[in-house]
């Protein structure tokens, strides 16, 4: 627990949603025997809340907060995800689907084999380099598989979920409540300062002045503090990300079909992601409006979905796509959409708005409340943000479609930054060291090593043709077969969900 007087008598948190409960209930945990906790939503004024997916950094929340599975996951529909499927967003046959999987200490083996034929498809040799079928989480997420096994293991296997993020945001709200959160439904009228520029208060509709000493901006794209009140600048991304648009369509789940993965299939716009949760799919398009209308993307995404969306009405969302300048200012720290967000695309942002709260409390058990722990927390928060933009740009950069402007123009597009031109530049010099690049220039920020291999190989990213060798490489069939046997070890998802709903 901190001492008082590092954090203040009062935290209040403008905000509700996965954000706001999020941070509510870690501040509880940390902060709660010693400070008054307060959150303000509006009833007028809804949540985004269609992120349904999330990266296995996500698992921590959970542990931190002492939360079983068998608790939260029934309670929000919630299914395991063990990676992400991409389908169609290059045109050569070798490259239409690849994936990106969550990676367990069961690929020690054949995981080191991946890298070593990508490194030999980098010099022009003939080398299977698609990481589903070196990796074992693909071969659950194909099967249907949870990721925990029949008999105890010691071997760590990374994993996330899918949820309903509305489900999630109720679930954690109760939990917040329960640990003496002060919940205030009203709607912020005014903002009084001090001289110095710190907030003094938020002035509400019916409960008057709610004063305190932190303020967490949880108001989503708005970004009423950071922002409007605040006047720091958001640094907007849309040189180099296009999308700015998305469109939400539920459909009913499959018979005897629940995957435990995220797809992600380009159109012609962008691209429709597919999340299965135990009750329904959530489905969607991101897409460009400068390069489609409402109405266009929408019956774009029907036609992908085909029958099963006939009737599901669709919601229509606009996407600020970017940072904020400096995440902390003054005594308020903008957390979720109201700091930033990098397009749903690898399902970052409620991972990272974990990362952004899990990190100030650390920078405020190590150094308390200093201007040097403000500049040490923003500059590691724009870098890690920075480091996300870069990997989510690198996959439309390396795109091959050629039935539309829009990925056209990503692949043209020269708007990459210096750090993403050295990557691909280290990465097409077959003779460099590209491990101790990559690592000098990403320090493993959110994304590590092993996802820019199968990024950069899965969108065959290879200057030279390759040709036959006597090199003796592990062979994708041979990987696969290794993969499904170790699969057999593990639960069947259904099944595994349904004993879990049995426990609560």
């Amino acid at each position: 627990m901190m001492p008082k007087e590092s954090i203040g008598d009062h935290i209040v948190i403008l905000g509700g949603g996965t954000a706001g409960w999020m941070a509510a209930n870690l501040f509880a945990h940390e902060f709660g025997d010693t400070s008054n906790i307060t959150l303000i939503e509006s009833s007028s004024i809804g949540t985004v809340g269609v992120g349904e997916g999330s990266t296995p950094y996500f698992v921590e929340l959970f542990r931190k907060l002492n939360i079983p599975e068998s608790e939260w996951m029934p309670a929000c529909n919630a299914t395991y995800k063990c990676g992400i499927s991409f389908y169609n967003w290059c045109e050569e046959p070798e490259y239409i689907h690849y994936s990106h999987p969550f990676f367990s200490q069961h690929d020690s083996s054949i995981g080191q084999h991946f890298l070593r034929n990508c490194h030999l498809r980098r010099a022009g040799i003939a080398a299977d380099v698609n990481a589903r079928d070196f990796f074992l989480s693909s071969e659950l997420a194909r099967t249907g598989k949870a990721p925990h096994t029949k008999t105890p293991s010691n071997l760590n296997h990374d994993y996330s979920y899918h949820f309903d993020a509305g489900l999630l945001g109720n679930f954690l709200k109760e939990k917040a409540i329960g640990k003496g959160v002060k919940h205030i439904v009203d709607t912020v009228s005014e903002v009084t300062r001090k001289e110095c520029g710190d907030i003094e208060a938020l002035i509400t509709s019916t409960h008057g002045a709610i004063a305190g000493d932190l303020f967490i901006d949880c108001s989503g794209f708005s970004g009423l503090l950071i922002n409007k009140v605040l006047n720091v600048p958001f640094l907007p991304f849309d040189d180099c990300l296009f999308n700015d648009s998305a469109i939400a369509i539920p459909t009913p789940i499959e018979a005897n079909k629940l995957p435990s993965e995220t797809t992600a299939t380009a159109l012609s716009n962008g691209w429709a992601w597919k999340i299965p949760l135990t009750s329904r799919n959530g489905n969607g398009y991101v897409y460009s409006s400068a390069f489609t209308s409402a109405d266009q993307a929408e019956q774009e995404l029907r036609n992908h979905l085909g029958a099963s969306s006939k009737d599901a009405p669709a919601r229509h969302l606009k996407m600020r796509i970017g940072r904020v300048e400096a995440p902390w200012n003054h005594n308020c720290i903008a957390i979720g959409l109201a700091q930033g967000f990098v397009e749903p695309l690898e399902a970052t942002a409620i991972s990272f708005t974990l990362f952004s709260l899990n990190l100030f409390i650390d920078k405020l058990q190590k150094s308390g409340l200093s201007i040097e722990t403000q500049k040490a927390y923003n500059e590691d928060i724009n870098r890690s943000f920075d480091g996300v933009r870069d990997y989510i740009a690198l996959h439309y950069k390396l795109n091959t479609r050629s039935d539309s402007d829009y990925w056209k123009a990503n692949r043209e597009s020269s708007n990459t930054s210096d750090t993403l031109n050295s990557i691909l530049a280290a990465w097409d010099d077959s003779n460099s060291n590209f491990d101790y690049i990559l690592q000098q220039l990403t320090n493993n920020l959110i994304f590590p090593r092993t996802s820019w291999y199968c990024l950069l190989a899965g969108k065959g990213r290879f200057n030279h043709k390759s040709t036959l060798s006597n090199q003796i490489t592990l062979k994708a069939d041979q990987a696969r077969l290794i993969c499904q046997k170790l699969a057999e070890q593990f639960h069947d998802q259904r099944e595994y969900l349904s004993q879990l709903s049995q426990e609560k």
